[in-house]
C-alpha cells in the first residue's frame, strides 16, 4: 500500500507540480502531518497548513491554477466538517437579516487601513475592466465609467447602490454624471469611510439591510454584492430591485458567478473570507430574475479579475510592513493564500466576472449595449 506522501506527490505531478520541487509553483512541505492534516480537514485543513507554515509556495497562483485547471479541488476528500458545512447550507437559509450582518464585522471591517493600502485610490473592491488600462487606478476608473454608461445615467437621476462599499462608485457617479445616489451598506466601518469620501455631493451611505429599501428610483446598481446574498434569496433580492426601479428604469448587477448550480462556497473561504457567501450561476440567476426582467446584455470578463486580484496581492505584499503591527504573520499567510488562491480561480475559468443588464417588461424602446 502507497503511504500518503506518494500518493499526493503522484497527483500532483499529474499536473505538473512538484513535492519540494525548483519550479515556483512546486510545493514546499515543512511538516510531514499535512497528508494527515488534507486527509482529516480537507479544503479547511488545506488552508490551516499553509497558515501555519506547515507548507509553502512562491507562486501561490500559479500552484492553485494547476490544481484548479486540472480540477484536483474536486478530487480533494470530504472530511466530517465539509458534510456538516454542506448539509447546513442545504437546508438552512445562511444569509437571514441576522446572519447576513456576519460578514460585515468578520470581514469588511477589519480595517480601513488594510484595504486603502491594497486597493485602488477609489477602493473599489471589484474587479477592473483592463481593456484600455495601465494599471489598477485605471481599470477601476474604466470599471465605474463602463457601469454608468450601460446605466445609461442622465443628470438629475435618482440611483439606488445595493452595496455600496467604501463609497466609489457613488462618488464617481454623482461627480461624473451628476446624479444622486442612496448607496447601502451592512458595514459601519464601510460607512464610516464612505461618508467622509461622498461629503458635499448629493449622495446618502445608509447601514441597511437591501430587503428594507422600499422607495423608488430610475436606476439600481448592485457591484460585486450578489455573491452574498445566497441561492435562498436570490429571487427576494430581483423582487427588491423590482419593486425600487421605475417602470423604464435600469438594473445592473455586477457579480461573481460560477459554472454550476452551487449552494455553498469552498469551505475555507467560508471560514476565514467570506462567510455565508456563495457564487451564483446563470441558470439561478435567470430563474431568479424571471416574470421581474428582460435581459438586455449579459458581459463575461472574468479574466480581467485574475490581473485585478493580481494588484491587489502586489499592494498588499508592498504595504504589509506598514500594517502588520494591526495583525500577525498568520493573517500575512491568510491574505495571501485568499488572493492567489482567488485570482486562480479566474485564470482557470472556474469563476467568471459578469455584467447583467436587467430592465422591466414595460421599458419603452430598445436598450444598446455597452461595452
Amino acid at each position: 500500500m502507497k503511504a500518503l506522501d506518494q500518493i499526493f506527490s503522484e497527483t500532483f505531478s499529474k499536473v505538473g507540480i512538484t513535492v519540494n520541487g525548483n519550479q515556483p509553483w512546486d510545493i514546499q512541505v515543512h511538516n510531514p502531518k499535512l497528508y494527515n492534516r488534507i486527509i482529516s480537514g480537507g479544503s479547511i485543513g488545506f488552508g490551516e497548513a499553509y497558515m501555519d507554515g506547515w507548507w509553502d509556495c512562491e507562486a501561490l497562483d500559479e500552484f492553485f491554477f494547476r490544481v484548479l485547471y486540472h480540477r484536483l479541488d474536486k478530487k480533494m476528500p470530504k472530511d466530517l466538517n465539509t458534510f456538516i458545512y454542506y448539509m447546513k447550507a442545504k437546508y438552512n437559509n445562511r444569509q437571514t437579516k441576522e446572519l447576513s450582518k456576519v460578514v460585515g464585522y468578520k470581514h469588511y471591517d477589519i480595517g480601513n487601513e488594510l484595504f486603502e493600502k491594497m486597493l485602488d485610490k477609489r477602493m473599489m473592491y471589484s474587479c477592473g475592466y483592463w481593456q484600455t488600462a495601465a494599471n489598477l487606478d485605471e481599470a477601476q476608473e474604466a470599471k465605474l465609467d463602463l457601469i454608468c454608461r450601460k446605466l445609461k445615467l442622465e443628470k438629475g437621476m435618482r440611483v439606488l447602490e445595493i452595496g455600496c462599499g467604501w463609497g466609489g462608485f457613488a462618488k464617481y457617479a454623482a461627480e461624473k454624471y451628476g446624479v444622486s445616489v442612496v448607496a447601502i451598506t451592512i458595514s459601519e466601518q464601510q460607512a464610516i469611510l464612505a461618508r467622509e469620501v461622498t461629503r458635499d455631493l448629493p449622495v446618502e451611505i445608509r447601514v441597511q439591510d437591501y430587503r428594507d429599501v422600499n422607495e423608488e428610483f430610475d436606476r439600481v446598481v448592485s457591484i460585486a454584492m450578489l455573491e452574498a446574498v445566497g441561492y435562498r434569496n436570490f429571487r427576494t433580492y430581483m423582487e427588491v430591485a423590482e419593486r425600487n426601479l421605475t417602470k423604464d428604469g435600469i438594473f445592473l448587477i455586477h457579480t461573481i458567478g460560477g459554472n454550476y448550480d452551487a449552494k455553498i462556497t469552498d469551505p475555507w473561504i467560508d471560514k476565514y473570507i467570506f462567510p455565508n457567501g456563495m457564487l451564483p450561476s446563470a441558470s439561478q440567476l435567470s430563474k431568479a430574475w424571471q416574470g421581474l426582467f428582460v435581459l438586455e446584455d449579459w458581459h463575461n470578463f472574468g479574466s480581467d479579475y485574475d490581473d485585478t486580484l493580481l494588484a491587489w496581492l502586489k499592494n498588499f505584499e508592498e504595504s504589509w510592513d506598514s500594517i502588520k503591527a494591526d495583525y500577525n504573520e498568520t493573517f500575512y499567510r491568510m491574505w495571501r493564500y485568499y488572493l492567489s488562491a482567488s485570482a486562480a480561480s479566474f485564470r482557470s475559468r472556474k469563476n467568471h466576472l459578469w455584467h447583467i443588464v436587467l430592465t422591466k417588461p414595460l421599458h419603452v424602446g430598445a436598450y444598446q449595449s455597452v461595452r
